[in-house]
């Protein structure tokens, strides 16, 4: 699932490309990245499957991941001895603002990753 996930924005990405959108040179990488520990985490910390969106908006790309838990991410201190659980740092890090809302079967997270 995880792997699967970094190839649909692999694919999403390309189609940008295709389109003539301006994206930075590491754009592909950055949201690889995002989209994987996101997705990652809903695996980790959900008991049901999950679901990555990806929208082009005017200055960059949200990445969603929807999932079946109620639970809300943990922003765990800044450690930098702590080995592992830096996922939503990281992500918070590329993408400036990590939004969490909670629906129905449970919650979506959002991140917002500019294309430049």
């Amino acid at each position: 699932m995880i792997p699967a996930s970094r190839d649909v924005v692999h694919g999403f990405v390309a189609g940008l490309g295709e389109k003539g959108v301006d994206l930075a040179d590491t754009f592909l990488d950055a949201a690889r990245l995002v989209a994987s520990e996101l997705v990652t985490n809903a695996l980790r910390h959900a008991p049901g499957p999950c679901r990555l969106e990806l929208t082009l908006l005017d200055d960059g790309v949200e990445i969603a991941v929807s999932d079946t838990g109620d639970a809300f991410p943990t922003f765990l201190p800044r450690d930098p001895l702590r080995v592992g659980r830096h996922g939503l740092e990281i992500v918070t890090r590329l993408c400036g603002e990590v939004i969490t809302k909670p629906h129905a079967t449970g919650k979506t997270v959002y991140a917002r990753l500019p294309l430049r």
